[in-house]
């Protein structure tokens, strides 16, 4: 069985690589548009080509059975159908709450005809990152809606969930919401990335206009967006699902380990 995974130079799809060599995967394709800086072990064949170059998406599908799918929204509907032709089987695709930005990526999926599994994760803990260079620089860190709550998730259970998913028969035709085993606020967090390096750090809270100039700095036409998010989270925190613990038989990560994993981020 030959399993192709797209984006397989970001975060989330290089990390299903090594989740499905791991699981005893033989036959695994790597759609990357920078093999060099994937840096893809040598048991894993390499197709270097991008989503807007149909040609390359073609001869990426060829002879493959399952196909994890990187979200990207320009494309999704010529990658699937693209897929059809070549004679995909099942599509794991990730995605991210229904009805908000992505869902896009499982309309064209279920369009498409092939039977499908919806990988639907939160915010990931990596989005803390935007700290980093403030957190370099000082103790205090200027953000908006401290004690807005959610419940992040890292990016290797998304990973270990798609290799499980993608290598069972089980799971087709299913929408899973991924999250982290907890709800934690944003104070918390910066309070646990602090911990991790041995360090008490300050949130400081802004608002107003203030909140905006920073998050359209930050994101541009987005930030209003992600604001407005933050705010319904501080008024209705998002509840940790068990999901993740369900499918893989262990914890999901919780934020505290996160940062502890990846302290080097902030250093």
């Amino acid at each position: 069985m030959r399993i192709l995974v797209t984006g397989a130079t970001g975060n989330v799809g290089r990390m299903v690589v090594d989740e499905l060599l791991a699981l005893g995967a033989t036959e695994v394709r790597a759609f990357t548009v920078d093999p060099a800086r994937a840096a893809l072990p040598p048991e894993v064949e390499v197709v270097t080509g991008f989503f807007d170059r149909p040609g390359t998406v073609a001869a990426a599908l060829d002879g493959v059975d399952k196909l994890y799918l990187a979200p990207h929204l320009p494309t999704v509907v010529d990658t699937c159908r693209a897929a059809v032709s070549a004679g995909v089987r099942h599509i794991v695709d990730l995605a991210g709450f229904k009805g908000l930005h992505w869902q896009a990526v499982e309309d064209a999926v279920e369009d498409s005809g092939i039977p499908f599994t919806h990988l639907e994760p939160g915010e990931f803990m990596s989005n803390t990152t935007n700290w980093a260079p403030q957190i370099r620089a000082g103790d205090e860190i200027r953000d908006a809606w401290a004690d807005s709550a959610n419940a992040p998730i890292a990016q290797e259970d998304i990973a270990a969930v798609a290799a499980r998913v993608l290598l069972s028969e089980n799971h087709e035709g299913l929408s899973y919401e991924l999250t982290g085993p907890e709800t934690i606020s944003r104070r918390q967090q910066l309070a646990a990335i602090g911990a991790a390096l041995g360090r008490d750090l300050t949130y400081v809270e802004l608002t107003g206009e203030a909140a905006s100039a920073h998050y359209r700095e930050l994101m541009g036409e987005f930030g209003e967006w992600y604001l407005e998010g933050l705010a319904q989270m501080a008024a209705h925190p998002q509840q940790a699902q068990p999901t993740v613990a369900a499918l893989l038989n262990r914890p999901a990560m919780s934020f505290e380990e996160w940062a502890r994993r990846h302290a080097d981020l902030f250093r």
